[in-house]
């Protein structure tokens, strides 16, 4: 097939995606229902978010702590990159949408455990259990769900471990408890993970296209876990190198200590 005949095709997908957009705009964006619950509640909604940001702060905080007090430990830091995230309304209107979720903000904070989003990327797989392990011990963290997709990935071949958590904020005259996802990715699964995010929700491939190249990304995750494992299996054998041949430390002018 030509470029000429591919154009009436492209042109039909391109309508049908305007008119979808359009749908959901009207249906709702500018429902009355949307528009009284935005009016009603605009600044209940902007306190809320809030809430999610400090949230994101308040766990942010915990695994800077961590990665600086177990880099003593292990004489590095276990943490490569930590992100933190709360939705757009844009997406939690669709995620509202997909779930039959009510306008109601009691509703919304009970039912969507994922507005408010921190991911801790780490340098090895181990470091993602010791940290998630670490995190959990602390007496303010609630588990509420764990999902293990490093020892159970998803069919996509997507890597890394989900918890969702209850963690309190400290306002003003109050405290109240926020629910937080929690992603742990080593730096390997995140890379993947950003591509397999482009291949689904960036480009509009031809379903055969989009299949084969899935087929190639599942195939790059498996590779990724032995590289990842090969890693970490590498960082091993020199930490039980040096704990078999520790080195004398001294300062100068300073005997070793105990001589």
């Amino acid at each position: 097939m030509n470029h000429d005949e591919n154009t009436p095709l492209m042109d039909e997908m391109e309508n049908t995606l305007t008119n979808y957009q359009e749908e959901f705009v009207r249906e709702s964006l500018m429902s009355d229902a949307f528009l009284d619950f935005v009016e009603e509640n605009t600044k209940p909604i902007d306190q809320l978010f809030a809430y999610y940001r400090c949230a994101t702060m308040e766990v942010e905080t915990k695994f800077r702590v961590l990665d600086e007090s177990l880099s003593v430990e292990l004489d590095r830091n276990p943490i490569e990159n930590i992100q933190t995230r709360v939705k757009s309304v844009d997406s939690l209107l669709r995620k509202m949408k997909r779930k039959n979720i009510s306008l109601n903000l009691n509703d919304i904070e009970e039912k969507i455990n994922d507005i408010a989003g921190v991911r801790v990327i780490c340098s090895f797989p181990d470091d993602i259990y010791e940290l998630a392990r670490a995190f959990l011990a602390q007496d303010d963290i609630t588990l509420i769900q764990q999902k293990d997709y490093i020892k159970d990935p998803k069919p996509s071949g997507y890597r890394s471990l989900h918890l969702i958590v209850e963690v309190p904020i400290f306002l003003k005259n109050e405290k109240r408890n926020m629910k937080v996802e929690v992603q742990f990715r080593t730096i390997a699964m995140d890379f993947w993970a950003s591509l397999e995010h482009k291949l689904h929700y960036k480009h509009d491939l031809p379903p055969e296209r989009a299949k084969a190249l899935a087929d190639e990304l599942r195939d790059c995750a498996e590779q990724i876990e032995i590289l990842d494992q090969r890693m970490q299996a590498v960082r091993n054998e020199i930490v039980t190198y040096n704990e078999e041949n520790p080195k004398e430390t001294s300062f100068p002018g300073f005997p070793l200590l105990g001589s």
